[in-house]
């Protein structure tokens, strides 16, 4: 929770292993998607080292895994005049939650949505496809962000390359269709 605060989240609540997390409420800063994306990085290296440090006492534990999605929600108190509680509601909170789901068949623990990385102008990662999530309709494009030195691989640029070569094949084969 302290990588949270550091990041101004609000820790909303915890439910089995897994917490729920928002940014830009009940404050609003302008780069609230930044702070999450940059906070969802922290837990990320935090908890692999703690997973490295627990493996070498012969203990596994398994991966963290972290959705982020961007949009409007009902956020406020909600229940009753004997228990209430700050919550936040809505399709943006689903497919957060639909996102983190995705990274195990995906092979990631950060699963970003494109709104978030609209909102982010310095946003570092590599493109995991249109997801179309549980609940949902239409296709969500999904992003993994990457840290910088992992961005600068030449493993991420060969995947770039290989996107694009896809890219202008499907577009040569609508052409010729």
């Amino acid at each position: 929770s302290d990588i949270i605060f550091e990041h101004d989240g609000t820790l909303l609540q915890t439910r089995g292993d897994g917490l729920y997390v928002l940014f830009g409420a009940p404050s609003d800063p302008p780069d609230h998607a930044a702070r999450a994306l940059e906070c969802a990085l922290a837990i990320d290296a935090y908890t692999q080292d703690l997973r490295a440090r627990w493996a070498a006492k012969g203990i596994e534990l398994g991966a963290t895994r972290i959705g982020l999605n961007a949009g409007p929600a009902v956020c406020g108190n909600f229940g009753s005049g004997r228990y209430f509680y700050y919550n936040a509601l809505g399709d943006t909170i689903n497919t957060a939650a639909r996102l983190e789901q995705a990274n195990k068949p995906l092979g990631t623990r950060i699963c970003v949505a494109e709104s978030v990385v609209q909102r982010c102008a310095d946003f570092r990662g590599r493109p995991v496809g249109l997801l179309t999530l549980r609940g949902r309709s239409e296709a969500l494009r999904a992003f993994e962000p990457l840290r910088p030195e992992r961005y600068a691989s030449d493993l991420t640029a060969a995947y770039a390359a290989s996107l694009a070569l896809l890219a202008t094949l499907a577009t040569l084969s609508e052409r010729a269709a």
